[in-house]
């Protein structure tokens, strides 16, 4: 099932219209949560982000978080009862600011110019990440940059990723399976399309600076586990040659959690494989949502397409 702008429907017939802003404008901003044990992690952060979001853009959905969170609730009691028990599902929440009469021609007069609002699922698919969660990512720096936070304030979840996918294409065509790693316009590490970057530097922590990124959900947790753990957390300005040089290096996203990243444009980061910090944070951070996290990774992807190779 799906939620779109007020009626739960099937997937199979939650439709946008080609002249909503979100695809003619790519004007949509969005969040994604994931469950653990088919109960959402982290839901009321995930959904005040969306409401601030919603705010810069000046979306008013008619929406209160009490509603987003019913809604979210029911669609995810809906979906989980449909899914293998060992899977888990994704979350998305996107918002656009509806139809635009001036793209839809005779169909102008029927035009929703009020905001498109969607939940929707989908189970995570593990398998993209077996490999990676085992021997660590390969992050390549390409010639495409962040966009500067003079654009727009990172702390927005958008979708508006044209930058994103070029870069990833660019970063493809050196590695078929790299993760591309923004750079600033002054050469500062920044994200990757779908994840905050971090290092370890002489048993810190380091994040690169907020005005360049967007302070993820997942990050937040790991700074709560390094807490926990009494590993120093700090953020700051870094560049590749920081990367190269850190000890270890990994990526924090909802889907996966913690990733590994073990090189940076061909050049092995630490000795080449996950480190000790990494490895201790999944363990933290499996412990306290009762799954073990990177073993379920591999389980469910072993299930579904075999062992990695």
């Amino acid at each position: 099932m799906v939620y779109l702008s007020g009626r739960m429907l099937p997937a199979s017939q939650a439709k946008l219209n080609i002249y909503d802003l979100g695809i003619v404008l790519g004007a949509t901003v969005t969040e994604m949560t994931r469950t653990f044990r088919k109960q959402p992690f982290r839901l009321e952060d995930h959904v005040d982000r969306l409401l601030r979001s919603l705010k810069y853009t000046r979306l008013e959905t008619g929406l209160s978080r009490s509603d987003f969170l019913a809604a979210t609730h029911e669609l995810i009691a809906h979906n989980t009862a449909i899914i293998p028990a060992d899977e888990e599902l994704g979350i998305v929440h996107f918002v656009t600011p509806g139809e635009t009469p001036l793209y839809a021609g005779s169909a102008a007069g029927g035009a929703r110019t009020t905001p498109t609002v969607c939940i929707h699922s989908f189970p995570l698919p593990f398998e993209f990440w077996t490999k990676k969660m085992e021997f660590g990512a390969h992050v390549i720096t390409p010639s495409i940059r962040h966009v500067p936070p003079q654009c727009y304030d990172p702390k927005m979840k958008y979708r508006s990723r044209m930058h994103y996918y070029l870069a990833d294409k660019e970063a493809q065509l050196g590695d078929p399976n790299a993760i591309s790693l923004l750079l600033d316009l002054e050469g500062n590490v920044t994200e990757t399309s779908g994840a905050n970057f971090l290092i370890i530097e002489r048993g810190t922590i380091v994040s690169p600076s907020l005005r360049n990124i967007l302070p993820g959900v997942s990050r937040a947790t790991v700074m709560d586990l390094a807490a926990e753990l009494g590993i120093p957390f700090v953020e700051r300005d870094f560049q590749v040659f920081n990367v190269i040089n850190a000890d270890e290096a990994f990526l924090s996203s909802t889907p996966f959690c913690l990733m590994p990243a073990t090189k940076i444009n061909g050049v092995s980061i630490g000795d080449g494989s996950p480190g000790p910090i990494y490895r201790r944070l999944l363990d933290a951070w499996s412990e306290r949502v009762g799954v073990d996290i990177g073993g379920q990774i591999r389980d469910v992807a072993a299930r579904r397409t075999g062992p990695v190779v």
